[in-house]
């Protein structure tokens, strides 16, 4: 069956990238019939809304969206673009889990002793510090006050922590939940006691707690011990950059923002942003866009595909190509995958 794909190239770096990534798609023999939709911070300027009033109805039409990055904030603050497209989109669609791998791929030096770890970062996508409620009073006065309150419901916490249960007895059954709840007694205390709830359903997969300042020591002194790591919105963030930092660089860094119930449609990021200083320079690494791209792929059912593009980016980085930030161009990087899928 073909798929239909919205692609949103967005802001800077976005765009060379997911022009890549189309060509590699198509290469791949991906059944997929793409539209672009020019929604950016570009569009903002010119239109006031980063994307049209009816931006969620039109995206609804699609099986499945790929984004580049979105992000100008010389011209639109980080603030206003964030919250008009992307976390819209993710609330709107129920993309609760947001999915990103951690791995090195052949030839990627990373800034560890060990190559031997592949974590599968599971954070939540919808709530908790990212939920947008609290607001500012007396602002630009002396009493002025900020508040952000987290939102952590039930159904949300169980769900995600479900779906990293159902993810970890998939691979080596393995799962690792994140908080701080020496800290904050009452979100991630309720966090751990729905997880112990949770992992009862699971008798096959070993727990371990982790607070965030543990975790973050352990994914750098010890990322082989790691499988799934579960862990709320603002965690997951941060845990999810590390992650990129440890398999060499945001140039490699994958996700995927699921809806697992399929009703809507999911999306799919390099986690990079839209890196404004090297936007025009020619020299953005596509890999990670390549590596969504095969994700997305995978979750439409289109395994061989996907399979056939993850074994050309890794021919690729195995022969050194597009394995060290800058010194390839995007061009060349693009080229050298699409020969080992036209192999």
């Amino acid at each position: 069956m073909t798929h239909r794909i919205a692609l949103i190239p967005g802001d800077g770096i976005g765009i060379p990238v997911t022009e890549a990534a189309l060509r590699v798609m198509e290469a791949s023999g991906a059944d997929i019939a793409t539209e672009s939709l020019p929604w950016s911070c570009d569009h903002y300027l010119q239109h006031g809304r980063m994307m049209p009033e009816d931006g969620i109805e039109t995206l609804r039409r699609f099986d499945a969206i790929l984004l580049g990055a979105v992000g100008w904030p010389a011209r639109v603050p980080d603030a206003v673009s964030l919250h008009g497209l992307l976390l819209p989109i993710r609330k709107a669609f129920v993309q609760y889990a947001n999915i990103r791998p951690h791995r090195l791929l052949p030839g990627v030096e990373g800034p560890l002793k060990t190559r031997d770890f592949d974590i599968l970062c599971i954070r939540e996508n919808t709530e908790g510090e990212y939920s947008g409620a609290g607001g500012r009073v007396h602002q630009g006065t002396p009493d002025e006050v900020a508040v952000e309150t987290s939102i952590f419901t039930r159904a949300g916490v169980e769900r995600i922590l479900r779906f990293g249960f159902e993810q970890a007895r998939a691979r080596r059954g393995l799962l690792a939940s994140v908080t701080k709840s020496n800290a904050q007694r009452h979100s991630m205390v309720f966090w751990d006691e729905v997880t112990d709830q949770i992992a009862a359903e699971y008798p096959d997969v070993t727990v371990t707690r982790y607070h965030i300042d543990a975790m973050c020591a352990r994914m750098v002194m010890a990322p082989e011990t790691l499988d799934v790591v579960v862990a709320s919105n603002l965690f997951g963030d941060i845990l999810t950059d590390l992650g990129a930092a440890i398999q060499g660089g945001l140039g490699f860094a994958a996700s995927a923002n699921i809806d697992p119930t399929r009703r809507n449609p999911s999306m799919f990021e390099p986690v990079h942003g839209s890196a404004p200083d090297i936007a025009d320079k020619g020299i953005a690494n596509p890999m990670a866009t390549f590596w969504s791209a095969a994700m997305m792929l995978e979750h439409l059912g289109q395994t061989a595909p996907a399979a056939r593009i993850m074994a050309a980016l890794e021919a690729a980085t195995g022969r050194g190509i597009g394995t060290r930030p800058g010194r390839d161009t995007t061009d060349a990087i693009t080229t050298a995958v699409l020969a080992h899928l036209e192999d």
